[in-house]
């Protein structure tokens, strides 16, 4: 029997669609190819007929889309010559940062705000082996000293602003073409720094451009409630959510995402925090998907517009999860409604708790 290649990651997978050269050293972990998922129940639950799919960015190596832009930033790193890179981060670039700088053998510096990462997202930082600074301040105000520290010290800044990183983004877009055949008609997004739907947008695109596909969907950002900038016009100072990954008051690509919105008759707008966390559960308990709260947003806001006519009846929607539930599982756990039972070690306690908690 046939047997296909090895899949050896994106960068491999488009190198010619890259900004690498033959003897680049590449490292990699084997990111992307991620699943995209039809959501059969959820749609069934909505006022209108519409086809969702979600792309699981969580099942990429360290649980989250950065990597995707990481495989990118930490190549061309090395490349340059770089012996170590610094991020700051309110978890998932923490994570990824520092994973793909043991996988080249440099060093990550990451600043995260004291308090305000999930445990997932710390534990992976510490394990991989990345010297971590906390600060007592938030993300934004941890982005301002990585640039400040970039122009003294010898490291390379590896956060969206490095280009890089959304070159290796946009790789998320050419896969969601190649499976449907061609780009949906909306795709949603949750936004926090805005790289990431910024860099959908330029895959898109491209792929676009070159005559690969022939139409181009509406980009759709959804920002949590307390932390909502695109909404309100202006940056916030002082941003709060459980959805921790898209804590940010000061999107770095800001005129980009503007930029974005236009091209594609695309928008933002909003989702409370009960609202997020309601339809991470939905997607945990309806579809077997586990993502984190942040992830969560983008399904939440495209069923609210689904369901009050702006996604009009028979589109074909992918949201992006960004991050798996993993990340987060304090909070995971604190909203889940699952019984947690003690029984007597006996076969006739066990039976008893099954049949009390028997569904149809």
């Amino acid at each position: 029997m046939p047997f296909r290649p090895r899949y050896t990651g994106l960068i491999e997978k488009y190198r010619d669609r890259l900004p690498i050269s033959d003897d680049t050293r590449i490292i990699s972990l084997g990111e992307g190819n991620t699943p995209l998922i039809r959501l059969n129940n959820i749609p069934k639950m909505m006022s209108k007929k519409v086809e969702i799919y979600v792309k699981y960015e969580g099942l990429n190596p360290t649980g989250s889309f950065k990597d995707r832009g990481m495989c990118m930033a930490v190549t061309k790193a090395v490349e340059e010559g770089s012996k170590a890179i610094i991020c700051a981060s309110t978890g998932n670039t923490s994570a990824a940062a520092a994973a793909y700088a043991a996988r080249a053998g440099i060093t990550a510096f990451v600043l995260i705000p004291e308090g305000k990462i999930a445990l997932g997202k710390l534990s992976q930082a510490m394990m991989h082996g990345a010297v971590v600074i906390q600060i007592k301040g938030n993300f934004d105000v941890g982005m301002q000293l990585v640039k400040d520290v970039a122009k003294e010290a010898p490291v390379t800044i590896v956060n969206s602003i490095n280009p890089y990183r959304l070159q290796g983004q946009k790789t998320a877009a050419f896969e969601i073409v190649e499976e449907l055949g061609s780009a949906p008609d909306f795709h949603c997004l949750p936004v926090g720094n805005a790289g990431n739907i910024s860099a959908h947008w330029m895959g898109y695109k491209e792929y676009h451009d070159h005559g690969i596909v022939n139409n181009l969907p509406r980009m759709v950002g959804y920002q949590a409630a307390g932390s909502a900038p695109f909404i309100r016009g202006h940056m916030v100072d002082d941003p709060e959510t459980v959805a921790t990954a898209i804590r940010i008051g000061h999107p770095q690509s800001w005129d980009l995402a503007w930029k974005l919105q236009k091209e594609s008759n695309g928008w933002f707008d909003e989702c409370s925090d009960e609202d997020i966390l309601a339809a991470q559960k939905l997607l945990a308990e309806k579809e077997g998907i586990f993502c984190e709260p942040a992830s969560a947003a983008a399904l939440a806001g495209a069923m609210r517009d689904v369901n009050n006519g702006k996604i009009p009846e028979g589109s074909k929607i992918v949201c992006t999860l960004t991050g798996h539930g993993l990340k987060d599982p304090d909070t995971a756990i604190k909203q889940s409604t699952s019984p947690l039972m003690t029984v007597d070690a006996t076969m006739l306690a066990v039976k008893k708790a099954i049949l009390d908690n028997m569904v149809g």
